[in-house]
């Protein structure tokens, strides 16, 4: 075997110092994500610019962290007090996005765990403020759809100039507890027995009064034969 010229040596050695810095360099970001840029001999995070799907070459000193920036979702379950101080627990759904264009600053200043570090924390008081208000009555029946506005208006407010966009927070069940559950159905059921009976009631004396004024027809109508 013949040993290669030694012209040759540092050609191979340019060529795999060149590969080994194309594929530090090379980074492709998929679908729905954006990437923002870390400058290791700069100030860290740029904030500038989000850079988009596709292949970017950047500085092999230089890394690129990738994010999703479409519609997420995070589920929750959360424990809290009613306003009378019983525990109720709400499950519930966030859907969010971060905001394309700052997403540099999200993560400069939220971290990568913004998720965890701020908007689950931000739902977590929301709920307890918003369900705070209402007694377990109120959230059983009739006021699961107001709380799950308020809910999302309450936790909009605290991620305002957060550079996270809230789009939606739905409330799956709302679970109060067994005896109480029991009590509200219970309650529940008296009243619309009650509704019934009145109903009854009244149907009953339309009904007496159907009677009475056909009755009263016929009596007027056999004296007026009479009388003829």
């Amino acid at each position: 075997m013949q040993k290669l010229p030694k012209i040759g040596l540092p050609i191979i050695f340019t060529i795999a110092v060149v590969l080994i810095l194309i594929s530090k360099s090379a980074v492709t970001i998929g679908p729905g994500e954006g990437g923002v840029l870390f400058e290791r001999f700069g100030d860290g995070i740029n904030t500038d610019k989000t850079y988009g799907e596709g292949f970017h070459v950047v500085a092999p000193w230089n890394s690129m962290l990738i994010f999703k920036v479409r519609q997420q979702s995070i589920s929750d379950e959360m424990n809290v007090l009613s306003v009378n101080g019983l525990e109720v627990r709400v499950n519930g759904t966030i859907w969010y996005e971060p905001e394309y264009e700052n997403l540099g600053k999200l993560i400069k200043t939220k971290g990568q765990d913004y998720v965890l570090e701020l908007l689950n924390p931000a739902v977590n008081a929301a709920a307890r403020s918003v369900v705070g208000r209402y007694t377990p009555e109120q959230l059983y029946s009739s006021k699961r759809d107001a709380i799950q506005v308020e809910i999302f208006e309450e936790t909009k407010k605290i991620v305002d100039d957060q550079y996270i966009q809230l789009n939606e927070v739905l409330i799956r069940d709302v679970t109060l507890p067994p005896t109480i559950k029991e009590a509200i159905e219970r309650k529940l059921k008296q009243e619309q027995e009650s509704l019934e009976y009145e109903f009854r009631l009244v149907t009953a004396d339309k009904e007496a009064q159907k009677v009475r004024i056909e009755a009263q027809g016929k009596a007027d109508a056999n004296r007026i034969l009479s009388a003829s």
